[in-house]
């Protein structure tokens, strides 16, 4: 078992406009600005690029790999806009990596979500994507606007079979609060490479629950920014790798703006021989950034000999004038006395095993605030628990 749990060390040590982070390099359109990477690289080297399906290097990205079906809640405006239309770069996002600049260039054409101003929406917008083969690459591009003062949540739902780059923007403005939940339950040989920023603003909140149990190859990276003080960004993730399976989730948090607030939670299991998770958490605290409070944490519980969890917390810090920063890192088996205890109680080991499980994932699944995707996961947990029977 390996545990981190320290107080916040401060990496970064000159101040500019620029980012300053060794964990997030600066960004270009300019595809060729992005070398091919090697895996030697600090962003890339745990990531097996043999089985990215050349997603870094020239794959075309042009095949219509996957379908679209949309169940928008009403007062939710879904339209599809041209590359060249505005709402694209709303959010202020540069692509960081090699994959993402291929992705923004390949794209023809963008999906926006519109919840608009002072509306409150309860029921969940969903954008299903189901793969339609593993016959070429393809490109997306996905723009999520919460307008000032609304409130919604939007579910992205990936299935199927598909080799799929893209990019999501996401924008919340001023005062609004956004949930915005992203499933990847692919199926078993999908490759998914997904770059998630959102722009999070004045005393505006947002809740992003990544979520990945399926797919040969998911790496998601998800990063936000702020656009005024007072904001507020929750950051959930439950990860469930089985035998042969690479799930890799790479956070970012700018803090930029002063008197904001983050909070990163993941959690996952590893199940079978050469199951591989890597969660990469990185917040930058900018010298103009104070008063601030963030805190980062990604726990792993390994269920079987052969897996291998890679967990990386960083705190980057330009000021000493915070609230609060902290990080959190552990990764181990089953613990023992949980077990004894419940098998003490008369309940087979089998039994025992799942509800510890369930209690691993609990308090994640409850913070989603969707039923539906909640009882949908803890449904899914059980089944890939199964596999290990």
């Amino acid at each position: 078992m390996t545990v981190t749990d320290q107080p916040a060390v401060a990496h970064a040590v000159e101040t500019s406009d620029k980012v300053a982070s060794h964990l997030h390099p600066e960004g270009s359109f300019d595809v060729d600005a992005h070398a091919v990477p090697t895996g030697r690289e600090e962003i890339w080297r745990f990531t097996p690029l043999r089985r990215l399906r050349d997603l870094h290097k020239d794959a075309p990205l042009g095949a219509q790999t996957t379908s679209l079906d949309v169940s928008a809640a009403e007062g939710v405006e879904v339209r599809t806009v041209g590359a060249d239309d505005a709402s694209r770069g709303s959010s202020g996002y540069v692509p960081a990596d090699r994959v993402s600049a291929r992705a923004w260039a390949a794209a023809t054409e963008a999906t926006v979500v519109t919840i608009p101003a002072e509306a409150v929406i309860d029921a969940a917008t969903v954008l299903t994507y189901t793969g339609r083969g593993l016959d070429g690459a393809g490109a997306g591009h996905l723009v999520v606007v919460a307008e000032p003062h609304s409130k919604a949540t939007v579910v992205l739902d990936y299935e199927g079979s598909a080799v799929r780059a893209e990019n999501v923007e996401i924008v919340v403005g001023d005062g609004a609060a956004l949930t915005l939940v992203s499933v990847q339950d692919w199926a078993d040989d999908a490759v998914h490479h997904s770059n998630q920023h959102a722009k999070v603003g004045r005393d505006a909140s947002l809740r992003h629950v990544a979520v990945s149990f399926g797919g040969d190859l998911v790496r998601l990276n998800v990063s936000v920014a702020y656009d005024g003080p007072g904001g507020e960004a929750e950051l959930l993730g439950l990860y469930f790798a089985d035998a042969g399976q690479h799930l890799e989730h790479r956070l970012f948090v700018d803090h930029n703006a002063p008197k904001t607030r983050s909070n990163v939670d993941y959690k996952g299991a590893l199940q079978g021989q050469g199951a591989h998770a890597v969660w990469i958490g990185d917040v930058l605290i900018r010298k103009v950034a104070e008063g601030i409070e963030t805190y980062e944490s990604n726990r792993n519980l390994v269920l079987t000999d052969g897996c291998q969890a890679d967990s990386v917390p960083n705190l980057e810090i330009e000021t000493g004038e915070i609230a609060g920063a902290g990080h959190a890192s552990t990764t181990g088996r089953f613990d023992d006395q949980q077990l004894f205890y419940l098998q003490a109680r008369g309940i087979p080991e089998d039994e025992a095993r799942r509800l510890v499980v369930h209690g691993f994932f609990a308090d994640i699944v409850r913070k989603i605030g969707v039923p539906a995707i909640e009882e949908k996961l803890l449904a899914t947990v059980e089944a890939e628990l199964e596999k290990n029977v």
